[in-house]
């Protein structure tokens, strides 16, 4: 056995100072063949497939043979840009790295107090333990442990806290109020902290709701609130009052009915309150919840636990979940060094970890989502990890599956070159970051980052939603990197 310290230092060996990156060819001598091809060995065929991209802004660029850490080539490798979602993978690494994959978050009921006769003299404290993953019916089996536990009535306080992490108001500030992608993080998340709202017309009017919905429950929320307003425009719009999310939506944008998840701000009092509704269920009258900042002792009534870690980055990085990111990344930053003061601490703790560990020295992140666009992020330093972990295992089993498609974006059905990636989508960013299988069963480490920062800049906070010319310009970018991958899997594996 060796020490993991051990086998990170050899295998950087091959990739940070040495020659590997040091003093890395752009390409791979081989016979060139005539003409500008995209699979023509050396520049030229890099040089055909990066014109026929027709994408305005930077790329930048890098594969290496994950192996050897030999970078094969590489456009602008040392350049920063926006990771956008594919900063998720770094994520993943820090989180197995500090926490390991058998990690499982746990919330609880605490009471302060003793249960006598089944009452509760003292306080009942809902703790949050970090669980991105809590949903409203994990919530109906802790109102149903209390109830086996013996609890009818408490005569104390109901409390929530949710102070192990920090409170975050939104991920990323800069996007518009209504998105479900930026909600709020702390301690304690549920249903990824988004609410559901739906309406329906009735008469001349609408009816609508807002609840805490799953596949068993539909409970409804009192911490947030909707109201129907006679305007154009904007379609929404949100204020906080006394810890209560209250919304208005323009009745011109509701048509006949409809619904969607927006974001929750104060997790703490949204859990509260559906928490009173599930406890009620079963005969247990709960106060109206209250929110604390330090934690009492007590004795545990009754407990939830999260999926092991594994699990949880893998299906983080499938569905990009950017809620799970944050909260992970943050408990990761809380088990190495102490309680993290904000996102973008927790952020730059990540990075100082990246570079201590896989000599990522221009990795900048300020959250572990990669939503917050002032993250940097080059091609070399994440090939640099994505070497090192493929040669650990960690990683490539967690990666979905990428299949390869032609220049009218339609999957290749058969192609012998296999992908195993994240993307990152934001308004004119575009990333993907993993491990492509050539056709010879090479296998290549690659990272591709796509970014038009000007005509990002240009796009207000209410149009971040569906920007003019986005939509087209992350479709040519997710064309260019497949003409890349297809260009790298025949051209190193043949």
């Amino acid at each position: 056995m060796i020490s993991r310290r051990a086998f990170i230092s050899s295998a950087l060996a091959t990739l940070g100072s040495g020659p590997a990156f040091a003093n890395a060819p752009t390409y791979t001598p081989r016979p060139k063949m005539r003409g500008l091809n995209p699979l023509s060995p050396g520049r030229d065929g890099l040089k055909a497939v990066l014109q026929g991209a027709k994408i305005s802004g930077e790329v930048v660029c890098a594969v290496a043979d994950a192996r050897s850490g030999q970078v094969l080539e590489t456009v602008e490798g040392d350049k920063g840009l926006p990771p956008a979602s594919v900063a998720k993978i770094l994520t993943t690494l820090y989180a197995l790295d500090s926490l390991g994959a058998g990690y499982r978050f746990s919330t609880r009921l605490i009471a302060t107090g003793p249960v006598q006769n089944g009452i509760l003299h003292g306080d009942l404290v809902f703790v949050g333990g970090g669980d991105p993953t809590l949903d409203t019916n994990d919530l109906a089996e802790l109102a149903a442990g209390l109830k086996s536990a013996g609890l009818r009535e408490i005569r104390g306080q109901f409390l929530i806290w949710d102070g192990l992490l920090p409170h975050v108001a939104s991920i990323d500030p800069g996007q518009p109020d209504h998105v479900g992608y930026s909600p709020a993080v702390s301690g304690v998340a549920l249903n990824f902290n988004r609410v559901h709202f739906e309406w329906k017309r009735a008469g001349s009017a609408w009816a609508v709701s807002m609840d805490a919905r799953t596949e068993k429950y539909r409970p409804e929320v009192f911490t947030s609130k909707m109201a129907v307003v006679r305007r154009a425009a904007p379609v929404y719009t949100y204020a906080e009052h006394s810890g209560i999310d209250q919304w208005t939506v323009a009745s011109s944008a509701l048509g006949n009915g409809g619904s969607r998840w927006l974001p929750v701000r104060n997790p703490a009092l949204y859990v509260g309150d559906v928490f009173q509704t599930l406890a009620r269920s079963h005969g247990i009258a709960l106060p109206t919840p209250k929110q604390i900042d330090r934690l009492p002792s007590g004795t545990v009534l009754a407990q939830h636990q999260s999926a092991q870690l594994s699990q949880l980055l893998l299906a983080m990085l499938k569905y990009s979940n950017n809620l799970m990111a944050e909260m992970i990344g943050m408990t990761a930053s809380l088990q190495r060094g102490g309680r993290p003061t904000s996102l973008s601490d927790s952020g730059r703790r990540m990075s100082d970890w990246a570079a201590q560990t896989y000599g990522m020295q221009q990795t900048h992140l300020v959250d572990h989502s990669g939503l917050g666009e002032a993250s940097r992020l080059t091609a070399h330093d994440l090939v640099r990890a994505l070497v090192v972990a493929q040669q650990g295992g960690v990683l490539k089993p967690l990666l979905k599956p990428i299949y390869l498609q032609d220049d009218k974006g339609r999957p290749i059905k058969g192609h012998p070159v296999k992908i195993a990636a994240k993307t990152g989508t934001l308004n004119f960013v575009s990333g993907l970051g993993g491990f492509v299988t050539a056709e010879d069963g090479r296998e290549l480490a690659f990272a591709i980052f796509s970014a038009d920062l000007p005509a990002r800049d240009r796009i207000s906070r209410a149009e971040r939603e569906r920007p003019p010319g986005a939509r087209s310009w992350n479709a040519r970018a997710k064309r260019l990197q497949h003409a890349l991958l297809l260009r790298w899997g025949q051209v190193y594996g043949s």
